[in-house]
C-alpha cells in the first residue's frame, strides 16, 4: 500500500469514527439528563411535565415541526435554484437570494409574532411557516451554487448525445448538485430544530414548552431537561445530515 493510499485509508477510518461518535455522545447526554431528572424528588407540579408520556409527546411535536419545515424548505429552494440557474432567468437569482437574506436576517421570534398578528390564529402551521422562511437561505444558496458549479463541458457533452434539457437536469446537473444541496440542508435542519423551540409561542408545541415552563416557574430541573433535550435533538438531526452528505451523494464524489 502506498503512502497516499495509507493516508486516505487512515483519513477514512477517522471520518467514520467521528461520524458514529456523535450519536453515541447524544445518546449518553440524553440518557444522562433523563436519568438525572427522573431520579430527583419531584414536586407535583414538576411531575405534570417531567413524565415519559409528556416528554415523548413534546419530542414528537418537535420532530413533526422539523419535518414540516424541512419539506417546505426543500419544496421551495430546490425548484427555485433550478429556475434561477437557467440562462434566461439568471437575473432573478439576486431577488430570491435577497428575500432569503431578509428571512434569515430578521429575528425568528419577530417573524413568528408578525405572522401571528397577520393571521390572528395559532397552531402548527403558524409556527412552521415563519421558521421555514427563516431556514430557507442555506438550502437556496447552496442549491444555486451546486447547479452553477456543474462543468459546462458536461452539459455540452450531454446535449451532443441528444439529451433533452429535462434529462440533462435529472441525469447530469442534479446528481452533481446533490452534495451542495445536502450541505445547505444540514445547516437548515439545525436552524429549524433550534428555532422550533420558539414555536410554543403560537401553540405549535415542541420542546420549547419545557424551557418556557421551567423559566416561568423557576424550575431548573424542567428548564435544564428541555434545553438539553433540544440540544440533543439538534445534534441528532445534524448527524442525520452528515449521514446524508456521506452516503447520498454521487458515488464518484464521496
Amino acid at each position: 500500500m502506498t503512502t497516499t493510499a495509507a493516508a486516505e485509508a487512515k483519513s477514512g477510518r477517522a471520518g467514520i469514527v467521528q461520524l458514529w461518535a456523535q450519536p453515541l455522545i447524544v445518546g449518553v447526554l440524553a440518557a444522562g439528563v433523563l436519568i438525572w431528572a427522573f431520579s430527583r424528588d419531584l414536586t407535583d407540579t414538576q411531575k405534570a411535565t417531567i413524565n415519559a408520556s409528556y416528554i415523548t409527546q413534546l419530542i414528537g411535536e418537535h420532530l413533526a415541526l422539523t419535518a414540516a419545515i424541512t419539506a417546505i424548505v426543500l419544496a421551495i429552494s430546490v425548484p427555485l435554484a433550478v429556475l434561477v440557474t437557467r440562462r434566461r432567468f439568471r437575473w432573478m437569482a439576486p431577488i430570491f437570494v435577497g428575500i432569503g437574506n431578509i428571512g434569515q436576517a430578521a429575528p425568528a421570534i419577530g417573524l413568528l409574532v408578525l405572522f401571528f398578528l397577520w393571521t390572528a390564529t395559532t397552531g402548527f402551521w403558524i409556527g412552521v411557516l415563519p421558521v421555514a422562511f427563516y431556514s430557507l437561505l442555506p438550502v437556496l444558496r447552496n442549491s444555486i451554487l451546486g447547479f452553477d458549479e456543474v462543468d459546462p463541458a458536461l452539459i455540452d457533452a450531454a446535449r451532443g448525445q441528444g439529451m433533452s434539457e429535462v434529462r440533462i437536469l435529472s441525469i447530469v446537473e442534479f446528481p452533481l448538485a446533490v452534495p451542495f444541496i445536502l450541505a445547505g440542508l444540514r445547516t437548515s435542519l439545525v436552524l429549524a430544530v433550534g428555532t422550533a423551540t420558539l414555536c410554543f409561542l403560537v401553540d405549535a408545541g415542541g420542546l420549547g414548552i419545557l424551557i418556557d415552563t421551567g423559566y416561568k416557574l423557576r424550575d431548573n430541573v424542567t428548564l435544564i431537561l428541555g434545553a438539553i433535550l433540544a440540544v440533543c435533538l439538534a445534534l441528532l438531526v445534524d448527524w442525520c445530515g452528515a449521514l446524508a452528505e456521506r452516503y447520498l451523494g454521487p458515488k464518484g464524489l464521496r
